[in-house]
């Protein structure tokens, strides 16, 4: 019955005149067709959860059949969001969750590997991948192994062994043309594409400088709770443990520099920059830094200046800025999206009256292509190249040295346990005081 299913949406595509899938997936849908396009959940935390809420927001017919976390608690918290709260889809049309979110006891897995569990379910067509990020690789090796389209968040992986992986993964989603989309969302946020198609064309002349910033507040942070393991308070905590975040340079600013990637159209050739813990330096703050700042040095000399922290009560701003040989743009907030000359002449100002929620626009596109049969996106390998800009960035600041992408990306330093089970240990453990190692510049290896 399965495969009658998957012949009937692949002729039916390829009739349609869809882009012609390869034969290894027979992912093929057709708009025309009230077929249901079936969606797993990998990783049910706040992110997974709004994800998921997002795809069942698009105008296609999507459902939930299957979730997969660590945690039970997660997973019911999530179940319980996504069936209780009232959505609008992107045309303003009232959701049904009640239909669109289908998931029996039976489909929901808990644990380890509950991910290829939900995976390798053969009615499932796209997953979306939101655990912490020190998972992405395996668990998009696998969503590709099963010839899965493909949601999945940011960074795409904590470190180099973890980036070759996904780069590697992602020439085998292009073989198999299934459409991988990454949560890098000012890809898909009118403004930015308006105003860096621009940039691109020449309209501030040749990019020779500029500043990207995620300055901002502390997010959240859980403490230990009695009778935790240290890998499951590790996993609790898990946004300052570098193996399964990979610091608040991956995790968040990430968004600003791969804009200076996609700005300057390439990736830096070498890093240096300076950081540590400054304000933020109790137990439960695990390994990471508080502050970061780089200088990103690309092939062509140009330098854009990185700066991300942490502080409470100071000075916030995330966004950014580029210097051109004719001109310049200050910032990319909304209506403040403009470019200017330097005798203060506007070239391009930017009407954002009409333009959508980029979260909400990533999935109405990813699955308007899947309906349509269409292959249209293969964001994997800018996402594993802007991801390894965050890790190079890192790596700077912790050891105090310039570091070079060549080294960087072939650097052989595994952050991932040797194993995971809920009694084994994290490669970082606390000492007798309590407190985890931190990186000292000048004398901790990196690469």
């Amino acid at each position: 019955m399965e495969q009658n299913r998957r012949d009937f949406l692949k002729a039916s595509s390829l009739f349609a005149g869809g882009a012609l899938l390869n034969p290894l997936t027979g992912y093929g849908f057709n708009s025309a067709v009230d077929e249901t396009i079936r969606v797993a959940l990998i990783g049910c935390g706040g992110r997974g959860t709004g994800a998921a809420a997002q795809a069942l927001s698009t105008t296609q017919n999507v459902q939930i059949v299957a979730m997969a976390d660590a945690f039970k608690d997660r997973l019911d918290q999530a179940y319980n969001s996504l069936t209780q709260k009232k959505y609008k889809n992107s045309a303003g049309a009232p959701v049904d969750t009640k239909l669109k979110v289908n998931v029996p006891d039976d489909r929901k897995f808990v644990g380890f590997d509950a991910f290829k569990k939900a995976i390798a379910l053969k009615d499932v067509d796209v997953v979306i991948l939101a655990t912490p990020p020190g998972f992405r690789p395996s668990h998009f090796e696998e969503a590709v192994k099963n010839n899965k389209h493909i949601f999945m968040e940011k960074p795409v992986a904590t470190d180099a062994p973890g980036i070759r992986k996904v780069l590697q993964v992602a020439e085998e989603a292009k073989q198999k043309k299934l459409n991988v989309v990454v949560g890098l969302q000012r890809h898909y946020q009118n403004n930015y594409l308006q105003a860096i198609k621009r940039i691109h064309d020449g309209a501030i002349g040749d990019i020779v400088g500029g500043q990207v910033y995620w300055v901002g507040n502390s997010p959240w942070m859980k403490e230990r709770q009695p009778n935790q393991t240290e890998m499951e308070y590790q996993m609790r905590n898990w946004y300052y443990f570098n193996w399964l975040c990979g610091d608040h340079i991956s995790e968040q600013h990430v968004h600003n520099i791969d804009v200076a990637n996609w700005v300057k159209g390439s990736y830096p050739v070498q890093i240096q920059g300076t950081g540590g813990r400054e304000v933020r330096k109790g137990k439960a703050y695990g390994e990471i830094f508080d502050h970061h700042t780089l200088d990103l040095v690309y092939a062509d000399g140009t330098t854009i200046s990185s700066q991300c922290r942490q502080f409470e009560g100071t000075w916030n701003r995330v966004d950014e800025a580029f210097v051109g040989t004719k001109g310049r743009i200050d910032s990319f907030d909304g209506n403040k999206t403009a470019l200017k000359d330097y005798k203060g002449g506007v070239i391009y100002q930017h009407d954002a009256k009409a333009d959508g929620n980029p979260y909400q626009v990533e999935h109405d596109e990813l699955f308007a292509a899947v309906a349509k049969g269409e292959y249209k996106f293969a964001d994997a390998e800018n996402g594993a190249k802007s991801t390894m800009t965050a890790i190079m960035g890192r790596m700077a600041t912790y050891s105090g040295k310039m570091i070079k992408w060549d080294e960087a990306l072939n650097s052989d330093i595994n952050l991932f346990p040797d194993k995971l089970a809920w009694d084994a240990n994290p490669k970082i453990m606390p000492g007798p005081d309590g407190f985890y190692p931190v990186a000292v510049p000048g004398k901790s290896i990196v690469i």
